[in-house]
Order: C-alpha cells, then structure tokens, then sequence
C-alpha cells in the first residue's frame, strides 16, 4: 500500500469526435514504481471527454491502492485548471465528468493537480494511444503521438526582440495556425472560397495543434481567444483548439483564403492549360486576379484591416488565429516588412505554426514560421 501517489493520466480523440481512449497510470511518489495502469476505448468522443475520463480512471485506480494523498499530471491544461477551480466548466459534456472526478477527489485527504508537457506524461499517452488502437482493431490510420525528448538543461539565455529592435509596448502575439488537410489539399487543387471539410487525417492534425498550443507556456489563468475564417476546415480547427484551451471560437471574415475565382478545384496544371497567359501573370504579379477571383494585392488589404482589428481588440494579449494559406503569408509578410514575392517563395503546411507579435509602435518580430513538430 502506498499512502502518497503520482497519478498520470492522458486521452484522445482522433476525430475531434472521433475514436477515443485513455489511458492513466499510478506511481508511488516516493520510489516512481508502477502500482497500476488503466487504459480503454471511449467509442466515439471528443479529447475533452477523453481526458477527464482518463482522469476518472486514475483516480479510481489511486483509491484501490490504497493511496491518501494524490499528485494528479496531467498536459490537458484545461482539466487542469477546471480541476483547480480557476476555469469554468461551460461545456454540459464535461460537467458531469468533472462532478464524478470531484466525487473521487473527495476521498483522499489531498489532491493536487499539475499540468506537465506532453513528454513528461508519455506513459499515460502511450497507454490512451494503445486503447484507441486496440478500439480500432487494426490500428488507426492517424499516427501514435510520440514523446517529444526532453532539452538539456540550460541556463535560460533568450533574449526579447525588443531588446535589440527598440520596439517599445507590449505586443499582441499572433499563434497563426493554418487550418488542417483537407481532400483539396491532398490533390494539390485551388481552394479558396470553395467551403470544404478537414478530412480525417486533417482533423487528427487539428487535434494536435490543439494540445500543443494547450501546452504552450505562459498561457495565464484566462482562455486564449481563438479568432478563426468562417470557412469549415478553418472553424473545425479553431473548434479543437478551442476546447483544448477552453475557449471558443469567433470567426473573422477578413481572415477567409483567397477567393480564385474560375480556378476554384483545378489542379495547378489544368489551370495553367486553361489559362495559360493569366496563369503566367498571377504567378508573378499580386495586381493580377484569377478570372472572376481575387488577386493578392486585394487579399493583402483585407489582411492588413484584420490585423488592425486583432491588435486593437486584443492589444497587449496572446490570440491563436486559424487561417489559410495566404491570409498567414500575409501576415508574415507585414510583420518581416517584406514585398509581394514572400508569398511565392514561403511554404505553409497543413496544421502548420507560426508565431508573429506585433508592437503597438508599429515593430514586429517573427518567432516561429512553418513549425510542424506537433505532427510527427
């Protein structure tokens, strides 16, 4: 019998609903030796829903060995802090899962709930990954998220931009999160103001980006705005990342793709065969629009009215913003100051991170571009 436990619990939903497990495993605080692993299939849940299962079990198995005093980890910051009593539960789902979570709290004469990176809970992901492949039958078609090493210690050396660039205020970080695959994607075809939905690997990849911007330091005690496209595969992403941190979703119809006109669908190359002059042009001018579509330069216009209402709005804060291909590039290309030919020669992938603030005296600086680590 160990009185003083760690539990470790994790959940998952490849879907966002979707197949779901979780997993969880109890460790004595003194000696890190296992007393007892849980993990099972949920059917057909959110990660939400996932995770504070995943809690319940732990804390059930916690109460079978006997323990007195818990250390809950969990790198769901949302349980977390709702656990802690600095969040509300908003969402009906949860609520009940919370009550039954508090229920079980209420027999040991202490718990403490931590949130922890990803890597430091990869035995209670390992264990929800194995119950959501075991649900499947064969396995899922999304990869199994691996831990991702731990850093050498280090002294902690990072200097702020502002420091060397003289940008004066409190800047407004932009998280830009590019929406995830969709079947257009996948074929390489032009998707602008045609409203398609993420495909199943495309909603895996949301998920993702969901737990790792939920994992980001210095979040605060508040949920981050998430402003979003109104279009589908954009708001399917804002919503995973939404509930990660929960938030919820306000959309921005400055932040919608490129509207391309009588290209909508085609291929690269049937584009190229079907208007081989204009084709030729766009490729090389932002002035220039598809046939009965939008060219960059108008695209950038609207990007810039919408960062000038993000930066008034949320002056001074840390907002995820979901958008597509070139509304980000645009965004980039404000921020480095730079001309047109940015939005040729940058590559964004699906689900992709990048990370801009903005300084109220009119400075920017660039952190993070292209960034896809939570995918592999």
């Amino acid at each position: 019998m160990s009185e003083h436990v760690i539990v470790e619990a994790d959940g998952g939903s490849r879907g966002n609903p979707g197949p779901a497990g979780y997993g969880a495993v109890v460790k004595d605080a003194e000696t890190g030796r296992v007393l007892a692993e849980r993990r099972a299939g949920l059917g057909v849940a959110t990660n939400n829903v996932a995770e504070y299962n995943g809690l319940i079990a732990g804390l059930q198995a916690a109460a079978e060995v006997g323990a007195s005093t818990v250390d809950v980890r969990m790198d769901s910051k949302l349980v977390v802090e709702q656990m802690s009593g600095r969040w509300k539960i908003k969402n009906a789902a949860l609520q009940p899962l919370a009550l039954e979570a508090r229920n079980l709290a209420g027999r040991f004469s202490r718990v403490r709930y931590e949130w922890v990176p990803r890597a430091k809970n990869a035995h209670a992901d390992r264990l929800a990954n194995e119950a959501m492949d075991t649900q499947a039958g064969s396995g899922s078609s999304a990869p199994a998220e691996e831990p991702e090493p731990e850093p050498a210690p280090r002294r902690d050396d990072r200097v702020s931009p502002a420091g060397w660039t003289g940008a004066t205020g409190t800047p407004t970080r932009l998280l830009l999160l590019r929406h995830g695959q969709t079947e257009m994607s996948v074929d390489r075809r032009y998707s602008g103001a045609g409203d398609v939905s993420l495909t199943e690997q495309g909603r895996w990849q949301a998920q993702a980006a969901a737990k790792r911007l939920a994992g980001l330091d210095g979040l605060g005690a508040e949920p981050l705005p998430v402003v979003s496209s109104p279009l589908t595969r954009a708001v399917q992403t804002a919503q995973a990342v939404a509930d990660a941190l929960g938030s919820r979703v306000e959309t921005l119809q400055t932040l919608r793709e490129t509207d391309f006109g009588e290209w909508e669908g085609l291929t690269f190359g049937e584009a190229a065969r079907r208007d081989p002059d204009v084709h030729r042009q766009w490729m090389s001018d932002t002035s220039v629009p598809p046939p009965g579509g939008e060219s960059f330069d108008q695209v950038h216009r609207r990007v810039a009215q919408a960062m000038d209402q993000l930066c008034e709005r949320y002056g001074g804060r840390t907002i995820v913003v979901v958008s597509h291909v070139t509304p980000i590039k645009s965004l980039l290309r404000i921020a480095l100051d730079a001309g047109p030919s940015l939005l040729f020669r940058l590559h964004l992938d699906p689900a992709s991170l990048s990370i801009v603030d903005f300084y109220p005296d009119g400075n920017a600086s660039v952190r993070l571009v292209n960034d896809i680590s939570h995918l592999r």
